[in-house]
C-alpha cells in the first residue's frame, strides 16, 4: 500500500484562504485599474520601415522612448533588415505627421537611412472586435471543458476542474492588472494556453482519484484523494518544473517581443500545478465525492457472459 507523505487535503482551509485573496485582489484590480490593452486591442498606427543593414532595434526603442513613444513596439518583421513599429493612437498627430516623425526617429544611423515601405493605420473598432472574440474564446474554452470532464468522469469533477480554471484565469490576468504589464493578442494566446496546461495536469489527477476509488476498498475520501495526489506529484513537479525551465528562458532570452507571452505561460503554469492540487481536488470533495459515483455501473446480462 502506498504511504502517503504530505497531507494537501488537510491545508485545504489555509490554501483556501491564500486563493479567496488573490482572486479578490484579481478582481478588484481588473474592475478598479482595468487591464493596459496593447494595440491589437486599442488600434494605432503601423510603420514599416526597411533599411540595408540589419537594424539595430535597441537604438531604435530608444529612440522612441526619448522622443515620447515608450509604448511603441518596435519588432522585426520578415527580415532582420526590416522592422515594423506599432504605435497606439494619437490625437495630437495626424497620420501623416505621425509617420513621418516615426520616419526621423528610425534614422538611427546616417550611413543606413531608414526607408517607408508602409503605414497602416487599425482603427478601435477592430480592437473591439479582438477583444470581444477573444472573451467568448475563453467562455467557449470553459463550456466544451465542463463537458468533456462531465462526460468523462463526473459532473463533480467538471465543477471542479472548471473552478481550477477560473481561478487560473483570474490570477494571470489579476497579476497583468496589479503590475501594469501590457495585454495583448499574444498574452490572450498564452492565457488560452495555461487553460489547456492546466486542464492536463487537473486531468492526471482527476485519472488518479479514480483509479484509487476503485481500487481501495477501505479510507475516506479525503485519504484517497491524498494518496492520489501524492502518487501523481513527481510527475506534476517535474512536468512543471521543466516547462518553467524553457519559459524562463524564452522571458530573459527571447526579447522584448515574446517576453510577456512567455511571463503569462509562467505564471499560469505556477497557478496551474498549485490549482490542479490545492483548488481542483479540495472542490470535489468539498461536493461530496464518494466511492459509489465512481463505480462501474454493473453490465446487464454480466451473469450469462461466457455461458454457451
Amino acid at each position: 500500500m502506498f504511504i502517503q507523505e504530505i497531507d494537501f487535503l488537510g491545508k485545504r482551509k489555509l490554501a483556501m484562504i491564500l486563493s479567496s485573496v488573490l482572486i479578490v485582489v484579481s478582481i478588484i484590480s481588473l474592475a478598479v485599474n482595468g487591464l493596459k490593452l496593447g494595440i491589437d486591442f486599442t488600434g494605432g498606427t503601423l510603420v514599416e520601415v526597411g533599411y540595408q543593414q540589419a537594424a539595430d532595434l535597441t537604438k531604435i526603442r530608444k529612440q522612441l522612448n526619448e522622443a515620447g513613444f515608450s509604448d511603441a513596439s518596435v519588432q522585426h518583421f520578415g527580415a532582420a533588415k526590416d522592422v515594423l513599429i506599432r504605435l497606439k493612437p494619437n490625437e495630437d498627430l495626424s497620420n501623416a505627421e505621425l509617420s513621418n516623425k516615426i520616419l526621423k526617429l528610425a534614422n538611427v544611423d546616417p550611413q543606413d537611412p531608414a526607408a517607408v515601405r508602409r503605414v497602416e493605420f487599425v482603427g478601435p473598432q477592430v480592437g473591439d472586435e479582438l477583444a470581444e472574440d477573444g472573451g467568448l474564446a475563453l467562455l467557449y474554452s470553459m463550456f466544451g471543458i465542463l463537458l468533456y470532464v462531465a462526460w468523462r468522469f463526473e459532473y463533480k469533477f467538471s465543477l471542479g476542474s472548471v473552478a481550477a480554471l477560473v481561478h487560473d484565469v483570474l490570477i494571470t490576468l489579476g497579476v497583468f492588472s496589479v503590475f501594469g504589464m501590457e495585454f495583448d493578442l499574444t498574452v490572450l494566446a498564452a492565457v488560452l494556453a495555461v487553460i489547456g496546461y492546466s486542464l492536463n495536469d487537473t486531468i492526471v489527477v482527476y485519472d488518479r482519484i479514480r483509479e484509487n476509488f476503485r481500487k481501495f476498498r477501505k479510507g475516506t475520501s479525503e485519504h484517497i484523494m491524498n494518496v492520489s495526489l501524492n502518487q501523481t506529484l513527481n510527475r506534476t513537479l517535474m512536468t512543471s518544473l521543466t516547462t518553467a525551465l524553457v519559459l524562463i528562458a524564452l522571458a530573459f532570452l527571447g526579447g522584448e517581443i515574446i517576453h510577456n507571452f512567455a511571463l503569462a505561460l509562467l505564471i499560469g503554469v505556477a497557478i496551474g500545478t498549485y490549482s490542479s492540487i490545492y483548488v481542483a481536488s479540495p472542490v470535489v470533495l468539498a461536493l461530496g465525492i464518494s466511492k459509489e459515483d465512481l463505480m462501474v455501473p454493473d453490465k446487464e446480462g454480466a451473469e450469462f457472459d461466457g455461458m454457451p
